[in-house]
């Protein structure tokens, strides 16, 4: 089974690089004004359709949860490597859970986090955000 999302996007060269990146795989369709990401890993049939504008809004991100640490550091290489800018954080604690994660935006503003939950958090043993930057968006 796989999630599917259609975003548009104000330039689509720009956002097929940044979601090659991000998800590790070409696209498997690319036209003038379309193209379509198919991952396995993670289970998601991205398409992204040219617009004349998007709508930018701070009430949403994307994620993806990596298997590991290792998968996550993968993640940051490949970012650092394409030049996008990252935010890193390690160890932070944030909905409940011990996380490492990366946070990049695409280039119509749409932030994207790739983590790994190293493991759960009490609802007792305090805020479920101790990072600032806690499911920011």
């Amino acid at each position: 089974m796989k999630t599917h999302i259609s975003l548009p996007t104000t330039d689509l060269q720009k956002s097929v690089a940044f979601y090659t990146t991000l998800l590790d795989v070409a696209p498997a369709k690319h036209y003038d004004d379309y193209a379509l990401f198919i991952s396995e890993q993670p289970g998601l049939e991205l398409a992204l359709n040219h617009a004349e504008s998007v709508a930018r809004t701070n009430e949403a991100h994307y994620g993806i949860a990596a298997p590991s640490s290792d998968a996550v550091d993968a993640a940051i290489a490949r970012l650092q490597a394409a030049g996008l800018a990252i935010d890193i954080e390690v160890e932070e604690t944030c909905c409940y859970a011990k996380q490492n994660k990366v946070w990049a935006s695409d280039p119509d503003g749409r932030r994207w986090e790739t983590y790994a939950v190293l493991e759960e958090v009490a609802p007792d043993s305090g805020s479920a955000c101790a990072a600032a930057s806690c499911c920011s968006i």
